[in-house]
Protein backbone atom coordinates (compact mmCIF):
# COMPACT_ATOMS: atom_id res chain seq x y z
CA UNK A 1 0.00 0.00 0.00
CA UNK A 2 13.28 3.13 5.61
CA UNK A 3 16.14 3.91 7.12
CA UNK A 4 15.19 8.27 7.95
CA UNK A 5 17.97 10.69 7.28
CA UNK A 6 19.06 11.64 10.79
CA UNK A 7 17.59 14.55 12.61
CA UNK A 8 19.26 17.07 15.09
CA UNK A 9 16.11 16.54 17.60
CA UNK A 10 15.78 17.96 21.74
CA UNK A 11 16.30 15.10 24.06
CA UNK A 12 14.88 13.05 24.67
CA UNK A 13 14.35 11.95 21.03
CA UNK A 14 10.86 10.92 19.72
CA UNK A 15 9.88 7.82 19.82
CA UNK A 16 9.31 6.27 16.65
CA UNK A 17 6.20 7.12 14.55
CA UNK A 18 3.32 4.63 13.59
CA UNK A 19 3.13 3.38 10.37
CA UNK A 20 -0.80 2.22 9.35
CA UNK A 21 -0.92 1.45 6.03
CA UNK A 22 1.21 1.13 3.48
CA UNK A 23 5.02 2.57 3.66
CA UNK A 24 5.88 5.79 1.35
CA UNK A 25 8.30 5.35 -1.02
CA UNK A 26 11.07 7.79 -0.60
CA UNK A 27 14.99 7.76 -0.82
CA UNK A 28 18.17 9.15 0.73
CA UNK A 29 19.42 12.96 -0.48
CA UNK A 30 22.77 11.15 -0.11
CA UNK A 31 21.88 8.23 -2.57
CA UNK A 32 19.95 8.20 -5.92
CA UNK A 33 20.18 4.68 -6.64
CA UNK A 34 18.92 2.90 -3.23
CA UNK A 35 15.08 3.14 -2.69
CA UNK A 36 14.36 2.05 0.91
CA UNK A 37 11.17 2.48 2.07
CA UNK A 38 10.00 3.88 5.73
CA UNK A 39 9.93 0.91 7.96
CA UNK A 40 6.55 -0.20 9.53
CA UNK A 41 6.67 -0.72 13.27
CA UNK A 42 3.22 -1.05 13.50
CA UNK A 43 1.71 -5.16 14.93
CA UNK A 44 -1.78 -4.46 14.05
CA UNK A 45 -3.34 -2.18 11.27
CA UNK A 46 -4.95 0.79 11.93
CA UNK A 47 -8.93 0.54 12.35
CA UNK A 48 -11.66 2.61 10.63
CA UNK A 49 -12.51 5.59 12.48
CA UNK A 50 -15.04 5.13 15.04
CA UNK A 51 -16.58 8.35 14.77
CA UNK A 52 -18.91 9.15 11.49
CA UNK A 53 -17.10 10.76 8.83
CA UNK A 54 -17.59 14.26 7.81
CA UNK A 55 -19.98 13.62 4.78
CA UNK A 56 -18.67 15.84 1.40
CA UNK A 57 -21.19 18.81 0.49
CA UNK A 58 -23.50 17.61 -2.43
CA UNK A 59 -21.75 19.77 -5.14
CA UNK A 60 -21.42 19.59 -8.64
CA UNK A 61 -17.29 19.45 -9.26
CA UNK A 62 -16.62 19.52 -5.32
CA UNK A 63 -14.78 16.32 -5.47
CA UNK A 64 -11.89 16.44 -7.99
CA UNK A 65 -10.15 13.02 -9.00
CA UNK A 66 -6.63 13.27 -10.90
CA UNK A 67 -3.22 13.62 -11.86
CA UNK A 68 -1.19 16.59 -9.93
CA UNK A 69 -1.47 19.91 -11.50
CA UNK A 70 0.55 22.19 -8.97
CA UNK A 71 3.66 21.53 -6.98
CA UNK A 72 1.77 23.03 -4.27
CA UNK A 73 -0.65 20.49 -4.44
CA UNK A 74 2.07 17.51 -4.61
CA UNK A 75 3.27 18.92 -0.93
CA UNK A 76 -0.31 18.79 0.41
CA UNK A 77 -0.38 15.00 -0.73
CA UNK A 78 2.53 14.43 0.81
CA UNK A 79 1.81 16.12 4.02
CA UNK A 80 -1.60 14.26 3.84
CA UNK A 81 0.31 11.14 3.54
CA UNK A 82 2.53 11.65 6.50
CA UNK A 83 -0.47 12.31 8.86
CA UNK A 84 -2.59 9.37 7.87
CA UNK A 85 0.71 7.07 8.03
CA UNK A 86 2.45 8.02 11.28
CA UNK A 87 0.86 8.93 14.39
CA UNK A 88 2.88 10.99 17.34
CA UNK A 89 1.60 11.06 21.16
CA UNK A 90 0.79 14.83 21.59
CA UNK A 91 3.58 14.52 24.19
CA UNK A 92 6.37 13.40 22.29
CA UNK A 93 9.15 15.96 21.64
CA UNK A 94 10.35 17.21 18.58
CA UNK A 95 7.47 15.22 16.61
CA UNK A 96 6.68 18.21 14.27
CA UNK A 97 10.07 18.87 13.41
CA UNK A 98 10.06 14.93 12.52
CA UNK A 99 7.03 14.73 10.75
CA UNK A 100 8.45 17.94 8.59
CA UNK A 101 11.64 15.89 7.61
CA UNK A 102 9.37 13.03 6.67
CA UNK A 103 7.52 14.94 4.58
CA UNK A 104 10.29 17.21 3.25
CA UNK A 105 11.91 13.72 1.96
CA UNK A 106 9.03 12.20 0.61
CA UNK A 107 8.63 15.07 -1.49
CA UNK A 108 11.98 15.26 -3.11
CA UNK A 109 11.96 11.81 -3.68
CA UNK A 110 8.01 11.83 -5.02
CA UNK A 111 9.74 14.71 -7.82
CA UNK A 112 12.36 12.33 -8.83
CA UNK A 113 9.68 9.32 -9.69
CA UNK A 114 7.63 11.35 -11.42
CA UNK A 115 10.50 13.18 -13.35
CA UNK A 116 11.97 9.93 -14.03
CA UNK A 117 14.95 9.70 -12.58
CA UNK A 118 14.91 6.91 -10.44
CA UNK A 119 16.35 3.69 -11.50
CA UNK A 120 13.43 1.02 -11.90
CA UNK A 121 10.48 3.16 -12.09
CA UNK A 122 9.70 4.17 -15.53
CA UNK A 123 6.53 6.07 -15.34
CA UNK A 124 4.65 7.50 -11.81
CA UNK A 125 2.11 9.48 -11.37
CA UNK A 126 0.53 10.76 -8.47
CA UNK A 127 -3.18 10.40 -8.02
CA UNK A 128 -4.92 12.96 -6.04
CA UNK A 129 -8.68 13.22 -4.44
CA UNK A 130 -9.18 17.22 -3.65
CA UNK A 131 -12.05 19.25 -2.52
CA UNK A 132 -12.70 23.07 -2.36
CA UNK A 133 -12.64 24.44 1.81
CA UNK A 134 -16.01 23.09 2.51
CA UNK A 135 -17.59 24.57 5.84
CA UNK A 136 -17.94 20.59 6.67
CA UNK A 137 -14.06 20.48 6.38
CA UNK A 138 -13.96 23.30 8.65
CA UNK A 139 -14.13 21.24 12.47
CA UNK A 140 -11.14 19.31 11.09
CA UNK A 141 -8.74 22.34 11.53
CA UNK A 142 -5.67 19.96 11.35
CA UNK A 143 -6.53 18.53 7.77
CA UNK A 144 -7.49 21.77 6.57
CA UNK A 145 -3.64 23.22 7.67
CA UNK A 146 -1.78 20.29 7.19
CA UNK A 147 -3.24 19.69 3.23
CA UNK A 148 -4.20 22.86 2.03
CA UNK A 149 -3.34 24.29 -1.44
CA UNK A 150 -4.34 27.27 -3.26
CA UNK A 151 -4.94 26.67 -7.34
CA UNK A 152 -6.67 29.18 -9.12
CA UNK A 153 -7.07 31.70 -6.33
CA UNK A 154 -8.98 28.61 -4.51
CA UNK A 155 -8.47 27.20 -1.30
CA UNK A 156 -8.67 23.34 -1.68
CA UNK A 157 -8.02 20.29 0.75
CA UNK A 158 -6.03 17.38 -0.37
CA UNK A 159 -8.41 14.75 1.00
CA UNK A 160 -6.78 11.03 -0.75
CA UNK A 161 -4.19 10.07 -2.47
CA UNK A 162 -2.11 7.58 -3.98
CA UNK A 163 0.79 6.62 -6.62
CA UNK A 164 0.47 4.93 -9.43
CA UNK A 165 4.22 3.31 -10.54
CA UNK A 166 4.65 1.88 -13.67
CA UNK A 167 7.95 -0.94 -12.53
CA UNK A 168 8.91 -4.08 -12.14
CA UNK A 169 9.22 -4.47 -8.16
CA UNK A 170 8.76 -1.65 -5.12
CA UNK A 171 11.25 -1.59 -2.82
CA UNK A 172 10.86 -4.05 0.41
CA UNK A 173 7.53 -5.40 -1.22
CA UNK A 174 6.45 -8.64 -2.80
CA UNK A 175 6.89 -9.08 -6.80
CA UNK A 176 4.15 -9.48 -8.98
CA UNK A 177 4.58 -12.60 -11.66
CA UNK A 178 2.71 -11.33 -13.96
CA UNK A 179 3.01 -10.94 -17.17
CA UNK A 180 5.57 -14.40 -17.70
CA UNK A 181 9.24 -13.98 -18.26
CA UNK A 182 8.43 -14.49 -22.28
CA UNK A 183 6.47 -11.06 -22.16
CA UNK A 184 7.03 -7.56 -21.72
CA UNK A 185 7.17 -6.85 -18.23
CA UNK A 186 7.10 -2.64 -18.71
CA UNK A 187 3.27 -3.50 -18.50
CA UNK A 188 3.39 -4.40 -14.61
CA UNK A 189 2.21 -1.30 -12.22
CA UNK A 190 1.73 -0.75 -8.30
CA UNK A 191 -0.50 1.00 -6.46
CA UNK A 192 1.04 2.81 -3.43
CA UNK A 193 1.13 5.02 -0.48
CA UNK A 194 -3.16 4.85 -0.77
CA UNK A 195 -4.72 7.17 1.81
CA UNK A 196 -7.82 8.61 2.54
CA UNK A 197 -8.07 11.37 5.38
CA UNK A 198 -9.64 9.65 8.43
CA UNK A 199 -12.27 12.26 8.66
CA UNK A 200 -13.49 11.32 4.88
CA UNK A 201 -13.36 7.75 5.19
CA UNK A 202 -16.48 5.78 4.14
CA UNK A 203 -17.19 8.32 1.41
CA UNK A 204 -16.54 6.34 -1.63
CA UNK A 205 -13.17 8.68 -1.94
CA UNK A 206 -11.05 5.90 -1.74
CA UNK A 207 -12.97 3.42 -4.70
CA UNK A 208 -12.72 6.87 -6.75
CA UNK A 209 -8.45 6.91 -6.44
CA UNK A 210 -8.74 3.29 -7.32
CA UNK A 211 -10.94 3.28 -10.31
CA UNK A 212 -9.18 6.73 -11.56
CA UNK A 213 -5.39 5.23 -11.48
CA UNK A 214 -6.92 2.07 -13.32
CA UNK A 215 -8.12 3.65 -16.08
CA UNK A 216 -5.20 5.77 -16.10
CA UNK A 217 -2.90 2.23 -16.30
CA UNK A 218 -4.94 1.51 -18.92
CA UNK A 219 -3.81 4.48 -21.02
CA UNK A 220 -0.63 3.61 -20.02
CA UNK A 221 -0.62 -0.13 -21.60
CA UNK A 222 -0.62 -1.55 -18.40
CA UNK A 223 -1.96 -5.49 -18.24
CA UNK A 224 -0.96 -6.56 -14.49
CA UNK A 225 -1.99 -4.00 -11.85
CA UNK A 226 -0.71 -4.97 -7.92
CA UNK A 227 -1.39 -3.55 -4.66
CA UNK A 228 0.51 -4.83 -1.04
CA UNK A 229 -2.15 -4.54 1.57
CA UNK A 230 -1.26 -5.95 5.30
CA UNK A 231 -2.94 -8.77 5.87
CA UNK A 232 -4.62 -7.47 8.84
CA UNK A 233 -6.22 -4.16 7.06
CA UNK A 234 -9.84 -5.60 6.01
CA UNK A 235 -10.88 -2.28 5.31
CA UNK A 236 -8.23 -1.94 2.80
CA UNK A 237 -8.73 -5.79 1.55
CA UNK A 238 -12.31 -4.93 1.35
CA UNK A 239 -11.31 -1.80 -1.31
CA UNK A 240 -9.36 -3.57 -3.24
CA UNK A 241 -11.52 -6.60 -3.58
CA UNK A 242 -14.48 -4.41 -4.70
CA UNK A 243 -12.16 -2.97 -7.20
CA UNK A 244 -11.35 -6.03 -8.64
CA UNK A 245 -8.43 -7.60 -7.15
CA UNK A 246 -7.43 -11.19 -6.42
CA UNK A 247 -5.02 -12.68 -3.79
CA UNK A 248 -1.71 -13.41 -5.83
CA UNK A 249 0.61 -14.15 -2.83
CA UNK A 250 1.45 -13.14 0.42
CA UNK A 251 5.05 -12.46 2.47
CA UNK A 252 6.50 -14.65 4.27
CA UNK A 253 6.34 -14.07 8.36
CA UNK A 254 10.21 -13.75 8.38
CA UNK A 255 10.37 -11.13 6.10
CA UNK A 256 7.36 -9.40 7.96
CA UNK A 257 9.44 -9.52 11.29
CA UNK A 258 12.67 -8.15 9.39
CA UNK A 259 11.05 -5.51 8.19
CA UNK A 260 9.29 -4.70 11.37
CA UNK A 261 5.52 -4.67 9.98
CA UNK A 262 2.73 -6.56 9.51
CA UNK A 263 2.60 -9.43 6.62
CA UNK A 264 1.62 -8.01 3.17
CA UNK A 265 -0.77 -9.82 0.67
CA UNK A 266 -0.51 -9.12 -2.74
CA UNK A 267 -3.25 -8.79 -4.65
CA UNK A 268 -3.48 -8.38 -8.64
CA UNK A 269 -5.67 -7.27 -11.23
CA UNK A 270 -6.19 -8.34 -14.91
CA UNK A 271 -6.48 -4.91 -16.77
CA UNK A 272 -6.97 -6.98 -20.13
CA UNK A 273 -10.25 -8.28 -18.33
CA UNK A 274 -11.28 -4.65 -17.63
CA UNK A 275 -14.65 -2.90 -19.04
CA UNK A 276 -13.62 -0.13 -21.61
Amino acid sequence: MATASRLLLPSPPPAAPTSRYPTLLTVPRSCRLAIPTFRCRATAAAAVDAAAPLLLEERAGAVAVREFVTLDELRAAVRLRVRTFYEYSRDTVGAEDHRKGLAEREYEALQNRISGNMINFQRVACINGTVPLLPSLMSAEDLCLACKFVEDGEERIVVGSLDLNQCLWLPDELTGKRPGVNESSHTRAYLSNVCVAKELQRNGLGYALVDKSKKLAREWGITDLYVHVAINNEAAQKLYMKSGFVYESEEPAQQARHLGRPRRLLLWLDMKNEPL
